[in-house]
């Protein structure tokens, strides 16, 4: 890909192929997918070489270059757009001779899958090797591995879901990190406002999708677009925020095991938020107490 697709769109020769519009686009169809290249290239693959007599120990392989995996989350949230630009010139006749040459029987778009087919497999291979690494010397490697591994899959998922965020104003980088995402039921009950407007509200919940992040929690509503691959991505239009700073929990509301409350400004404000299971709710509020404290 990078020799056949990449290093081609920057050949004179192939030049008259290329559509203007297309010009000038390589990093956002292929991303970062040379650092990917590079890092397996010249690092991880002459690690893992070493443990080639030693495949119980390969854990500390992982954990040695953990920090390096995360230019998988680069890739991934760089992908819708890239999916987009391809669709546009998907028939272009610079990629169909491309692939002619290179006598490739799929087009570049399922190559352009493999990185995130790539960081989603390795969390299964760590699994299996767990299995049969049960009281070994590096099972707790292996362990602390797959650990580290889910947290990075977990972040490229998040991040996947903030850049679909639309409507917001402000910049989401300055709310801190993004910790949780989630859809809810959310009641809301405020202290000011009409009475009538407090009773509709209490009966009717109504569907957010949250994004926690440091230093705000953000209500938003999902819209499910028809489409294909990354355009049936949801959505996500921005309702409002709570600043972490002036809100507090309830963790228990009567009669639920799925509910808790978030409330602002001394309870002037108070959402009933119910979860779609009670260890969903269980780590939304852990997370939330650990904001708050």
């Amino acid at each position: 890909v990078m020799q056949g697709y990449a290093a081609e769109m920057d050949n004179p020769l192939m030049a008259h192929l290329i559509s203007p519009e297309l010009q000038n686009k390589k990093d956002i169809l292929f991303g970062n997918m040379e650092e990917i290249y590079h890092f397996h290239n010249r690092i991880f693959l002459r690690e893992l070489e070493n443990y080639v007599e030693y495949p119980e120990l390969v854990g500390r392989c992982f954990l040695d270059q953990m920090e390096d995996f995360q230019i998988y989350e680069k890739y991934c949230q760089n992908k819708p757009r890239s999916e987009s630009l391809w669709r546009q010139f998907s028939d272009s006749v610079f990629f169909q001779e491309c692939q002619r040459k290179l006598d490739h029987k799929l087009s570049l778009d399922s190559y352009l899958l493999k990185p995130v087919q790539r960081i989603t497999k390795y969390q299964l291979l760590l699994k299996e090797m767990l299995k049969y690494s049960k009281n070994c010397e590096g099972a707790e490697d292996l362990q602390e591995a797959l650990t580290s591994i889910l947290g990075i899959l977990k972040a490229v998922n998040d991040s996947m879901h903030q850049i679909a965020i639309t409507g917001y104003d402000g910049n989401l980088n300055e709310l801190g990190k993004l910790l949780m995402q989630g859809s809810f039921s959310v009641w809301t009950d405020h202290k000011k406002g009409h009475s009538k407007v407090k009773d509709l509200a209490r009966f009717k919940p109504m569907q957010r999708h949250l994004f926690l992040h440091e230093k705000a929690v953000l209500f938003c509503k999902k819209r499910e677009e028809n489409g294909e691959g990354y355009e049936k991505a949801p959505s996500y239009s921005y309702k409002h925020s709570l600043n972490m700073a002036a809100v507090g929990i309830t963790e228990n509301v009567k009669g639920d095991a799925k509910k808790f409350e978030i409330w602002y400004n001394a309870r002037e404000e108070v959402y009933i938020i119910q979860a779609p299971t009670p260890e969903v709710k269980a780590t939304w509020v852990n997370e939330i107490r650990k904001v708050l404290t």
